[in-house]
């Protein structure tokens, strides 16, 4: 077997026994212990867990953007030793520039890159009509709404075709109408691309919807508690949560929250 081939064999996407500490007032923190994970290309993958188990740390440790304290991330079998810049990533926050329009904002990820401006223009018009935004596209971002920025900022992460997408809780702060019709949204491209995400939220219920893997974590320091393969049909579709088989994954990984002791019964406060 040659050295091409042996690459070939490598999972895309490879977290091989990462810990990661920061260093506190009060202390070392683990946020981290011992976590391997391998993601296959194209797979859609959401992380869920509790709040501050390590969910986000992850997603920076494959962008680049932190430094695993131990062990390492590959992506298609390179160590990542640096910022990635063939990924796009999507923030909490839209972090649009309010004095450039929906498309000079999509348009600032070329520049960025030093990526040919003009012939980039239609793919930014023609990303921004996918997601609903046509007619828009000189609107400033205090003229759009908060599920409209976001979905500038995905254009954005997409703008330069990455081969991974990498999301950090990016509809968390959406009203429930607007952030159904986001995750549509993000499903037809994924579907028109079929490229790898990792996508943390701490939604079940979205997770099930996106995802056609879901990693539950534990509380911090965070191991993977539970690896669960989302058997359900694309597209789906919003009335697709009432089914009984969507319920069932989002029970069996509620179940897992439970063997976690995240989620208990308490007795009412006596009086």
């Amino acid at each position: 077997m040659t050295p091409n081939d042996t690459a070939a064999l490598r999972s895309y996407v490879e977290f091989d026994e990462v810990e990661k500490s920061f260093a506190t007032k009060g202390g070392k923190v683990a946020a981290i212990e011992a976590l391997s994970l391998t993601v296959d290309e194209g797979d859609f993958l959401a992380i869920v867990g509790p709040s501050g188990c390590g969910k986000s740390t992850l997603l920076l440790a494959l962008a680049g953007l932190t430094t695993p304290t131990n062990g390492t991330v590959s992506l298609k079998g390179r160590t990542i030793a640096g910022p990635v810049t063939e990924a796009g990533v999507v923030f909490q926050n839209a972090e649009l520039l309010p004095w450039r329009t929906a498309l000079e904002n999509v348009l600032l990820q070329a520049e960025v890159r030093k990526l040919p401006k003009g012939s980039l223009t239609e793919r930014a018009r023609q990303l921004l009509a996918d997601v609903g935004l046509a007619g828009f596209e000189d609107h400033y971002p205090d003229e759009l709404s908060g599920g409209m920025q976001q979905r500038v900022s995905l254009c954005r992460a997409l703008l330069h075709d990455p081969s991974i997408l990498l999301m950090d809780e990016p509809f968390g702060a959406l009203d429930a109408i607007t952030r159904d019709q986001v995750q549509m949204d993000l499903q037809n491209l994924w579907l028109k691309s079929r490229r790898t995400v990792m996508f943390i939220t701490h939604s079940i219920e979205e997770a099930v919807f996106l995802a056609d893997r879901v990693i539950v974590l534990s509380p911090r320091p965070a191991t993977i508690a539970a690896d669960i393969r989302v058997d359900l049909p694309r597209p789906r579709h919003v009335a697709d949560r009432g089914s009984a088989e969507f319920t069932a994954y989002v029970n069996e990984i509620r179940d897992e929250f439970g063997k976690l002791g995240i989620f208990s019964d308490r007795d009412p406060v006596s009086r």
